[in-house]
């Protein structure tokens, strides 16, 4: 960044660092282990002194000081929402308004303008997700339309009626949209005034971004969020990487060290917000990627994200939603008839199949009653639904402990 942005920052974060350690208990504590003072964090790059704290970690601080695990840095009176992410994880929301300027001016970089009207189809219920994009879309001034996932045909004659030009959530679910609306007899786009999109919780294949761009006239832009984070990174015009967002720090570390890698050098996604109602200094996503300082066409001076590698800690994303093995081994623990269980997900067309298999003590068990409430647990602890539950031999399922196993491949 520019040397006035630089400076700008650095001072932002000295100021935050200390109102973080003096609000919040867990970051008083994580900077005292550490032997660091708040004085000793003047630049960004004095972040390397403080311990990466994993995403994963959060679910332990939590239980063992519920609910925030010392993080919440205001009062309860000035709570707007509690989110519920896998884990089960809870995350407070307050009035600042840090997250939903940055989203604010992704959305405008992907074309979203005031005065317009976009629909929101991510899920509004417990999850951060919709709400993130509703509050980067509302500063941006745009009008949201809350669909929500689901009830697409009734999502379909809205996107028409009211004539909505611009398009979040997943692609996937976009191009289950647009299919309703062809079974419909509409032509999507002469009828439709639909132009932008911007997908994110879910990869975005060239395959889609073809039938997008391509047969469908949309303009499109991948943006990556997390739901604890906020939006963090977003494709410009040029489609080379993703440049990461202003007023946030974002820093790929060696995830055994927590030291900064250099370009091109794989590692982990560690962010630092500027949201003093919850405040959590080097947060690490689980997230591996690679970046370049190699200058844009776009002209933007960001460095770029050059592709997302994989993930550090255990949980899969599963369409859109994060998927814990945890959650899994509580529904399992509910079934005592199960003896071994796995969660296995593929990708079938634009979609994500999720089935599991398990291995049964009593071969005489109800079956179809037993398919059916454990698919309304999975349900209920993952937010997702399970596509196929099947019975295999006992001793099919490796003793590894490994409940989760992801076969997609993307092209």
């Amino acid at each position: 960044m520019s040397s006035p942005k630089r400076t700008s920052i650095d001072r932002e974060l000295a100021r935050f660092v200390k109102y973080a350690y003096a609000h919040a208990p867990a970051v008083k504590q994580i900077f005292d282990a550490a032997g660091i003072k708040p004085a000793d964090i003047v630049t960004t790059a004095d972040l390397e002194r403080v311990p990466v704290t994993p995403k994963d970690n959060l679910i332990t601080l939590q239980r063992a000081a519920p609910p925030f695990g010392g993080f919440l840095a205001t009062g309860s009176k000035r709570l707007k929402h509690i989110y519920l992410s896998p884990g089960p994880l809870f995350e407070a929301h307050g009035a600042d308004t840090t997250l939903d300027r940055v989203a604010a001016q992704i959305f405008r970089a992907a074309g979203f303008k005031r005065g317009q009207i976009a629909l929101n189809t991510l899920s509004y219920h417990l999850s951060p997700g919709g709400w993130l994009i509703d509050g980067g879309l509302q500063r941006a001034g745009v009008c949201v339309v809350p669909g929500g996932v689901g009830n697409t045909e009734l999502q379909v004659k809205t996107m028409l009626d009211l004539k909505i030009q611009g398009y979040a959530g997943t692609p996937s679910f976009l191009m289950t949209l647009i299919k309703k609306a062809e079974e419909l007899g509409l032509d999507f786009k002469r009828d439709f005034a639909l132009r932008h999109a911007l997908f994110t919780a879910e990869p975005y294949p060239a395959s889609l971004r073809e039938q997008f761009e391509g047969v469908y006239g949309l303009k499109t832009t991948n943006a990556y969020a997390t739901g604890e984070l906020g939006f963090l990174a977003y494709e410009c015009e040029e489609k080379a990487g993703l440049h990461l967002a202003e007023g946030v720090i974002i820093e790929l570390v060696d995830a055994a060290t927590g030291k900064r890698v250099g370009p091109r050098t794989p590692g982990e996604i560690v962010v630092t917000t500027f949201n003093k109602t919850y405040p959590i200094i080097r947060l690490g996503t689980g997230d591996l990627a690679a970046y370049t300082d190699e200058p844009c066409a776009c002209g933007r001076t960001s460095h770029r994200l050059t592709g997302l590698l994989g993930r550090v800690g255990d949980a899969i994303k599963v369409r859109g939603m994060f998927v814990h093995p945890n959650q899994l081994k509580m529904a399992q623990a509910r079934f005592p008839e199960i003896v071994r269980m796995r969660g296995i997900i593929t990708r079938s067309g634009v979609r994500d199949e999720f089935r599991l298999e398990v291995e049964l003590a009593d071969q005489a068990v109800n079956r179809p009653t037993l398919e059916q409430a454990l698919k309304a647990s999975v349900r209920e602890l993952c937010r997702i639904g399970v596509d196929q539950v099947s019975a295999v031999p006992a001793g099919t399922l490796p003793a590894d402990g490994k409940m989760l196993v992801d076969e997609r491949t993307w092209d």
